[in-house]
């Protein structure tokens, strides 16, 4: 489980090539696959065919960047030219689409070998993978629980070496939560900074792109490849790109230069005693390394749930409606008239979990009540910002648990929605202010299960959380422990 500059010196030195890196990753996928299901497809020829160019660079004495035949997965709700993109739904079952999203762009400009498209929860639904229509992917530290969601595909394949690095979406706790789950690095960035051109939209003003890596440095190496402005979506940041990596250093000193801030409001009654435990020993690290710690109150963070539950159903509302049968996807057999077919189509194509989204968002946006719930939610999203902003005026940098458990059991809470629900309760708000925010292991649970802590930024402050998160993750060494193949 090399890192991405380990790889990288290896290819330029000739110790090991792109293709040999590639093979044994795709020899991984082929051992560990039956039983992790990390994967909804894997695009062997093409990744080989990828890995033979960056050789053939080599060899021809050519400059390659870091992540030049670095073996990378794709959550399967981003667009590939050639390559299925069904967002885990039987209603997308065939779609291949014709051209890249933007981040696939970038990551193929860099010279990164995509061995696959990772499974995920139907349409970014669900906190658990297990809504995908095709399979539930396992987590790596426990077979019978799950790697998170909805990016769990893409968590649960870094933990399990069957990629170096991948690609999730996070729009309320996609990446953070199956980050924790799996005992990774995960970052959501800042809203506008990663484009979503070529992303399918769940909740467009929630929805963003961001990497998962073993180590601090491997997301801030990714991060840094696909961040950047793109026209052709327009809610794109024109913004200089640092070089995240730069700004990774092994100390928070000078005492009381980096001031974090602990959400109080995160402590309370539903928090697991071994989330709790090794969340506050974290907390406690980073004083030790030089932070100054100070207890922040957000008295509007518990309402980021109900607040998400209205405006994120209310805009799959509105994105999924162009799914009908008529343009390209799942089209039901046999209906008996137009408005017949759009119902059976529907009706079959999506699960359970989407549909209860859209009936949510559906009635949310309806005449009656759209003043009562819509209108007041986004009200409420404009305080829960306010309430960050007060605190950024502050601190630094907020700390608070990922997710208030770690992760269960596959079927525990599938059939019970709000049960599932709370696994994001940590995550929303910073989603609903745009803020940036990264999930660190941080210790495990009595069973063995990693533990992660969120730390929050202000707007495009990705440099500072990695350079806080580097800090804590060189002096200790929870990013050394790995899963336990042997049962595999």
């Amino acid at each position: 489980m090399a890192s991405i500059r380990e790889l990288h010196r290896q290819l330029v030195n000739k110790e090991r090539s792109a293709v040999e890196i590639t093979q044994e990753t795709l020899d991984r996928i082929t051992q560990l696959e039956p039983k992790l299901k990390s994967f909804l497809c894997v695009t062997a020829d093409s990744a080989l065919a990828q890995a033979h160019k960056v050789d053939a660079q080599i060899a021809a004495g050519e400059q390659i960047g870091l992540l030049a035949g670095i073996p990378i997965a794709v959550k399967d709700n981003m667009c590939t030219e050639g390559v299925p993109t069904t967002c885990a739904s039987r209603i997308l079952e065939n779609f291949v689409p014709p051209y890249d999203a933007t981040v696939v762009s970038k990551l193929q400009a860099a010279g990164a070998v995509i061995v696959g498209k990772a499974n995920m929860d139907e349409f970014a639904m669900g906190s658990s993978t297990e809504t995908s229509a095709y399979q539930v992917t396992a987590n790596p530290w426990d077979l019978e629980r799950v790697p998170g969601g909805s990016s769990g595909g893409s968590a649960a394949a870094v933990a399990a070496g069957e990629c170096v690095v991948s690609l999730g979406s996070d729009t309320g706790g996609s990446i953070r939560q199956p980050a924790a789950f799996c005992g990774l690095v995960g970052l959501k960035p800042t809203y506008g900074l990663v484009s979503r051109y070529g992303l399918v939209a769940y909740a467009s003003s929630l929805d963003q792109i961001g990497p998962f890596g073993r180590t601090v440095e491997d997301t801030a190496i990714l991060l840094g490849a696909i961040a950047g402005y793109d026209p052709r979506d327009s809610t794109s940041l024109n913004v200089p790109i640092p070089d995240y990596a730069q700004a990774l250093r092994p100390s928070l000193r000078p005492k009381g230069q980096i001031r974090i801030g602990v959400i109080k409001e995160t402590f309370g009654v539903g928090l697991d005693s071994g989330v709790k435990e090794a969340v506050t020993k974290a907390i406690e690290q980073f004083q030790q390394l030089g932070a100054e710690i100070q207890v922040i109150s957000c008295p509007r963070f518990r309402y980021g749930l109900p607040t998400y539950y209205i405006i994120a159903p209310s805009e799959a509302s509105a994105n999924l409606a162009r799914y009908d049968g008529v343009k390209y996807g799942f089209r039901s057999q046999d209906p008996d008239n137009l408005l017949d077919m759009y119902a059976k189509t529907r009706s079959q194509g999506f699960g359970a979990e989407v549909k209860r989204r859209i009936a949510i968002g559906t009635y949310v946006l309806s005449a009656g009540y759209y003043d009562a719930y819509y209108l007041k939610a986004q009200k409420v999203r404009t305080l829960i910002k306010e309430d960050f902003e007060k605190a950024f005026s502050q601190v630094d940098v907020l700390v608070c648990p990922t997710a208030p458990t770690t992760a269960f059991k596959a079927g525990e809470k599938f059939n019970d929605p709000l049960s599932m629900y709370l696994s994001d309760l940590m995550t929303i708000p910073v989603n609903l202010a745009g803020l940036p925010a990264l999930s660190l292991p941080c210790g495990f649970d009595d069973k063995g299960l990693p533990v992660g802590i969120q730390l929050i930024g202000n707007v495009l402050q990705e440099s500072r959380l990695f350079q806080v998160a580097h800090a804590y993750e060189q002096s200790t060494n929870w990013h050394l422990h790995h899963p336990e193949f042997i049962n595999f």
